[in-house]
């Protein structure tokens, strides 16, 4: 018996809502289309469906998008890192409580029951009409540090994908990996595993059009923000097999509707009216920021997360603040308009030599960054901006580093305070490779700023 079966992928949507409408449209309308035809679908998502960058999921916690994913019905979807570390452990184990599709999740356990999360299965087999079975698992990029900070502890996919594979592989007559990887790892994985039909990729935002053959493996991946929807089609006969090929499909092609637009502008605006609702402090003048020059609003910053980390020095990019703060009641709307970025506070301990390596670094990439246009690693602004000290000075004649007044030992320990963004981007490698890093988990940048505010001005 033929079959002709079709996998619908979405991914790195980011709560770009923009173009949710004409998405859930295309998502209900295919199906129906295809399974009266007599065809079978399968729906997923790979991740990062969420973004706190948008009012409404912020004011949710994630919540919103859950909503929204359960109109269409989706068979499946796994975790990127936008809901796996850009939520407490808490947040993020209430977001998927009213989840209409189970979540797939192979390589997270609780980093205190060393168990998987209580909302997670580890595959799922589906049975088509005609008696196909597809089987799905699925892994998300295992950022070892970010996810202890939340008591999660992921595992690498070698750990854990010989097992599933032996387990899973057997019992079905194509098997699916949905990968919140990145490409390079999807084509190492095909490489290595073979045993996947399909690799369902996503959050390098790559896109392939027509997919991508590794070996026996086919790779599919729809770029990112909703921009376009996957699509795999799948020849099976007897069991077998026969054919598979992939395609997406331009979403902004796709008609449009009357109320679209409305729709749109109202997530924003109910997002925004929830943020106002939730009273910070009341400020008793204004605080300017600027990504050219040092501010009051980068002084208040940088003196914040030396209050969370209990440090006594600490370094901010300009470019963060993408706004400034007024006199009067500060409201969490106003710290999510300036501070949109899903960024953590992190304490980094270094010696004098490598903190004098890290200023001279630094230095050296201070006027490239000042108007650089910089995107990812949860920046959410425009560009980097100013690099801007407190308790750390350089001279640039001696070329020497100063801590409050005194140069370095450079056989001593120091700790400052920073963003975990300066970690990730490629500016900074001292760092990553010689840093010894403590992240503060359970807050962003806004709310330390918030709760700084809040403390000196309380409501």
């Amino acid at each position: 018996m033929s079959e002709r079966i079709t996998i619908l992928h979405t991914n790195d949507i980011h709560s770009h809502f923009e173009n949710w409408p004409k998405i859930r449209r295309y998502l209900i309308g295919t199906r129906k289309r295809l399974i009266k035809k007599g065809e079978a679908v399968i729906t997923v998502d790979l991740g990062d469906a969420m973004d706190r960058v948008h009012p409404l999921s912020e004011a949710t916690n994630g919540k919103i998008n859950i909503e929204l994913m359960n109109t269409v019905g989706y068979d499946a979807a796994t975790v990127g890192n936008n809901e796996g570390i850009g939520n407490s452990h808490e947040q993020l184990n209430a977001m998927y409580e009213r989840a209409d599709f189970p979540i797939i999740l192979d390589n997270l356990v609780n980093g205190r029951t060393r168990r998987p999360p209580r909302w997670a299965h580890l595959s799922r087999v589906i049975t088509t009409d005609k008696g196909t079975k597809i089987g799905l698992l699925a892994c998300t990029a295992p950022f070892s540090a970010t996810y202890r900070m939340n008591d999660w502890a992921p595992m690498e996919v070698d750990e854990v994908l010989p097992s599933l594979l032996k387990k899973v592989r057997p019992q079905v007559d194509v098997l699916v990996l949905m990968s919140h990887l990145g490409i390079d790892v999807d084509r190492a994985i095909a490489r290595k595993y073979p045993e996947f039909d399909v690799i369902l990729g996503s959050h390098t935002h790559h896109l392939l059009e027509h997919g991508e053959e590794v070996d026996q493996t086919l790779l599919c991946a729809a770029g990112k923000w909703g921009r376009y929807i996957g699509q795999v089609t799948l020849n099976v006969a007897n069991h077998k097999l026969l054919e598979k090929k992939a395609e997406v499909v331009e979403t902004a092609l796709l008609p449009e509707s009357s109320g679209d637009a409305i729709e749109i502008e109202q997530y924003q605006k109910k997002g925004e009216a929830l943020l106002r609702k939730k009273k910070v402090a009341v400020l008793p003048k204004d605080y300017p920021g600027s990504w050219v020059k040092r501010s009051p609003l980068m002084n208040v910053s940088l003196k914040a997360i030396q209050f969370v980390t209990q440090t006594e020095a600490s370094i901010l990019n300009g470019g963060l603040f993408l706004d400034d703060l007024h006199q009067g009641v500060l409201t969490r709307y106003d710290l999510h308009h300036i501070l949109p970025h899903p960024m953590r506070i992190v304490k980094v301990r270094l010696n004098g030599y490598n903190l004098w390596r890290l200023i001279r670094e630094m230095e050296k990439n201070r006027n490239h960054l000042r108007n650089s246009v910089v995107k990812g690693n949860g920046f959410r602004g425009k560009v980097f901006g100013e690099l801007v000290y407190d308790g750390i000075e350089f001279d640039p004649l001696s070329k020497s580093v100063s801590w409050h007044g005194q140069v370095l030992d450079p056989g001593a320990d120091y700790e400052i305070a920073t963003v975990d963004n300066f970690i990730y981007c490629p500016f900074f490698p001292t760092l990553e490779i010689v840093g010894h890093p403590k992240y503060i988990g359970d807050r962003f940048l806004r709310d330390v700023v918030g709760d700084y505010f809040g403390a000196k001005y309380p409501v």
